[in-house]
């Protein structure tokens, strides 16, 4: 145990703070303090000895320089265990400091603000108090270190119970965590310089990730397995990461990965009619595009209602009371429910209407848009790998009269460039639909394989170990819905025993990639079959 006779408290947080400079004087603690901290706690009638009486110097630069000095930062890295280092204070005049309360300038939600400027941002960056946060941290044997206000009351009732000591466990977890607060806080400095200042460099030599626990979850995918869930700050796009839980029992860490695979999905139709994605272990099992949002829910739920049961649920426009009354229809089940927003006449439809409505996840999640550019990160045992996302869309070129979508970005294919491989050129109907299917079959595994018609999802094959295989699952899932439905396959066909699986099942049209060396003998194939085939030079691979 070693025993806090003088603290240092200088926060940007205020949160608490006026409660806990009050216990530590209330057990006779000597109160340092700065600037704002310094007044608030003078305000409230609590004794602090300014930085410049301990220091000799008046702050200068703007506040910029005021604990960067020995008397500071020798008082805090003093190793108490060695002789020479008292001897060494003593010497100097400076006196220990046995404890170190401080957080940080707010650089994260200051750097968040869509009018801040650069320069205000790098004035948010603080020096000073990662400083004598990672001093103390270091000299942690001596020193205890708090930076989360959450950690007061415990401070100190511990000092409390011990004569105003702290023990050196509760110095080390301190210590730990004050290391993981700083290195966060850097990570997002250096995540938002980059991007300022080197925005063409994807990756760089040393990449550093800010993230911040959401919640600690029940298990991970399996019951032995532990898990938690967390978010990069400031990232504002309608995810997961953002979604509001409006509703229902905890999220597991299965259905974390379910509703990113639904809304991901449902976000390449943001603009488009009313569309209802469900997804099952992360593949889509029924997607459809309708009028009226109960007719998408109705269709995209009877393309496979066998795997629609306990799936989850994702809509591009907000939930009224007549879509509430048709997902709730008899025969149905939904673990969770993913829309910009709910009506209030909704909400006691899909709570109380069926047993499980009560713990029926609703998660709000905002006006949709498309899909933006960053980068994504994939865990593997003892490393990571890191791509930028799949982002690539269809789009209609614009007319002369017409303005260039708002969505353009210059990666996106223009439908106009598809090159059509065959004899028979597709039919207007033909082509809605292959874009249709083109969409989606992006958010299926590899291999995949989407069949479409009538702007519904009537048959899926994924993640199968050969592309025929996938085909064959897909158009037996569709059965006589195959006829006359159109393909998307993820990549191209290596074999023509692709294109003459899905001729026999009915499939009429059929949009790939292309970029086999057997693409001649796939042409020639559908062809013979009487398909109509276009090609798009874009893969979408999702392992």
């Amino acid at each position: 145990m070693r025993r806090v006779r003088r603290a240092l408290l200088s926060v940007s947080d205020k949160t608490g703070i006026v409660s806990f400079a009050k216990s530590l004087d209330e057990m006779g603690v000597q109160i340092i303090s700065t600037g704002g901290t310094a007044r608030t706690l003078q305000d409230a009638g609590i004794p602090v000895t300014p930085v410049e009486q301990v220091t000799g110097f008046a702050e200068m630069m703007e506040g910029r320089v005021k604990t960067l000095h020995p008397a500071i930062h020798a008082g805090i890295l003093a190793d108490r265990r060695k002789p020479e280092h008292l001897q060494a204070l003593q010497t100097a005049g400076f006196e220990p400091i046995d404890l170190v309360c401080v957080n940080l300038y707010p650089f994260e939600s200051t750097a968040a603000r869509p009018d801040v400027t650069l320069d205000e941002a790098v004035e948010n960056i603080d020096i000073g108090g990662p400083t004598m946060v990672r001093a103390a941290a270091k000299n942690h044997h001596s020193v205890a270190v708090v930076v989360d206000p959450a950690d007061y009351d415990h401070i100190i009732e511990e000092m409390r119970a011990h004569d105003g000591a702290i023990s050196l466990e509760t110095r080390c977890r301190l210590a730990a965590k004050a290391f993981a607060h700083t290195a966060f806080y850097d990570a997002q400095i250096a995540t938002y310089l980059r991007r300022q200042y080197t925005p063409d460099t994807l990756f760089p030599q040393e990449l550093t990730i800010a993230l911040r626990k959401a919640q600690e979850l029940r298990y991970g995918e399996n019951p032995h397995q532990q898990a938690a869930f967390y978010r990069m700050p400031g990232f504002s796009e309608p995810s997961i990461a953002t979604a509001r839980q409006i509703h229902g029992k905890e999220l597991s860490y299965n259905n974390l990965l379910d509703c990113d695979a639904a809304l991901e999905l449902v976000k390449e139709f943001a603009a488009d009619r009313p569309t209802c994605v469900i997804i099952k272990h992360t593949n889509p099992c029924g997607v459809a595009v309708a009028d009226t949002l109960p007719d998408a829910v109705e269709r995209a739920r009877m393309a496979d209602p066998v795997s629609a049961f306990g799936g989850i649920m994702a809509l591009n426009r907000p939930v009224d009371a007549q879509t509430a009354e048709r997902i709730t229809a008899p025969n149905t089940f939904l673990e969770c429910l993913i829309a910009p927003a709910f009506v209030e006449e909704a909400l006691p439809v899909l709570i109380e209407k069926k047993k499980w409505g009560a713990n029926l996840r609703l998660l709000e999640v905002g006006k949709l848009t498309p899909p933006q550019e960053g980068l994504i990160l994939r865990g593997l045992t003892g490393s990571a790998l890191v791509q930028t996302r799949d982002v690539q869309i269809l789009l209609r070129a614009p007319s002369s009269q017409e303005q260039q979508p708002l969505t353009h970005r210059p990666h996106d294919l223009y439908q106009e460039a598809l090159t059509t491989v065959t004899q028979r050129q597709p039919t207007d109907a033909e082509m809605e639909q292959l874009l249709f299917a083109w969409k989606v079959v992006k958010h299926v595994k590899s291999n995949a394989i989407v069949l479409a018609k009538d702007w519904v999802i009537v048959g899926v094959g994924a993640g199968q170990m050969n592309r025929v295989q996938s085909v064959r699952l897909a158009c037996e899932a569709a059965g006589e819905r195959a006829k006359d439905a159109v393909l998307a396959s993820d990549a191209f066909f290596p074999f023509p025993d692709n294109i003459e699986a899905a001729a026999s099942a009915g499939v009429t049209a059929i949009i790939q990639p292309g970029g086999s060396v057997k693409d001649q003998e796939v042409i020639a194939a559908a062809d013979r079959l009487g398909l109509a085939m276009v090609f798009t030079g874009i893969r979408h691979f999702r392992h």
